[in-house]
């Protein structure tokens, strides 16, 4: 019988081999360098490690990753569920990639608030651009980080751009506020909507719409052409109703197919019309160097939240202030300032 496998069984061997090497952090940052996608897993992964033991290992990855030239455009994919996220990605991926470009995909993969499970079914929904050499996708759980966006999604992108892709593609899971996380990480960030659902105008939401770099109107193929004529013309007035952006553009709104991969060459125009205005006006450099800025922000509030929950004197005063509060004994809020009180003290 013939082999199936459409991976050759060396290909296979290696990659098994470098999963089970210990490898150093100058190991992991010299197979990123040379574009080896299993090494950039390996290192995704460190990256994603709730073991202690990783954290210094996977920072020096990073930092080794950070010295390293990158001229990347970072592309946010938001959107509603059922939008067809995934569809797109795939079709201006491939397209990307058809113009010699490198793709990665950083995909936030829905977790189980119960099991703590996810699918992370990404790849087989992208199988074309997956199997793409000049592609590489990178579906993460999403844990219990804001709005399902990966915690380490941030530091995933410099090691993706280490690594030679210059073009990163991140897809949120379009519901509670992962829009505003991703949107503090990209360059550019792209609104998908559906024509035809009856929703045109109440999903005309200040805060989604004014973050939008852009709106592509998905799906505009067959019946459903003329309704993303339509939402193409009621979302671009709905546009001029909002201030102008402190970076000078003006979003623009166009439609697209990802089925008959029609209008996907005019978006990534309009992607690229943005990145040549604010690279022209200063703006891309301050808006990266204020993302930094805020990554830094962000992760000392995480670090001292996990410093205060790893201590003893914490759990046991968290313990017998939720008892009282259940009693109601004592109010939420002072029983929260009695706790960080009676921390502080021991510092």
């Amino acid at each position: 019988m013939a082999n199936k496998s459409k991976i050759p069984s060396d290909t296979i061997s290696k990659i098994k081999a470098i999963r089970k090497q210990q490898l150093s952090a100058d190991d992991l940052a010299q197979g990123i360098f040379e574009g080896n996608k299993a090494m950039l897993a390996k290192a995704i992964t460190l990256l994603e490690s709730t073991n202690p033991a990783h954290f210094e290992k996977a920072n020096a990855v990073i930092e080794k990753c950070l010295a390293q030239p990158s001229n990347s455009i970072r592309l946010g994919i938001t959107g509603v569920p059922g939008v067809g996220k995934s569809s797109f990605i795939e079709t201006l991926g491939k397209t990307l990639t058809e113009k010699g470009n490198k793709v990665a995909v950083l995909a936030v993969d829905p977790t189980s608030s119960l099991s703590k499970g996810s699918i992370l079914g990404d790849k087989t929904r992208m199988e074309t651009l997956a199997k793409d050499p000049n592609a590489f996708i990178r579906p993460s759980p999403s844990g219990n980080s804001l709005g399902g966006v990966a915690q380490k999604t941030r530091e995933s992108i410099i090691l993706c751009e280490a690594a030679g892709y210059n073009v990163i593609l991140v897809e949120t899971v379009g519901v509670g506020q992962s829009e505003i996380a991703v949107h503090s990480m990209v360059d550019f960030f792209l609104l998908l909507k559906l024509s035809g659902a009856g929703d045109e105008l109440q999903g005309i939401k200040r805060g989604i719409m004014e973050m939008a770099d852009g709106i592509a109107i998905n799906k505009a193929d067959g019946n459903n052409l003329e309704n993303a004529k339509l939402a193409v013309t009621e979302f671009s007035r709905a546009l001029h109703l909002y201030p102008p952006k402190s970076n000078g553009w003006t979003p623009k709104v166009k439609k697209c197919s990802a089925l008959e991969n029609s209008g996907i060459k005019e978006i990534w125009e309009m992607v690229q019309q943005f990145v040549d205005h604010t690279k022209s006006n200063g703006f891309f450099e301050v808006n990266r160097q204020q993302q930094n800025k805020n990554w830094f922000v962000h992760t000392v509030d995480e670090y001292i939240k996990q410093f205060f929950h790893q201590k003893e004197t914490f759990k046991t005063e968290q313990a017998r202030l939720l008892t009282e509060i259940e009693e109601h004994k004592i109010s939420p809020f002072y029983a929260a300032k009695i706790l960080l009180d009676k921390i502080t003290e021991e510092l």
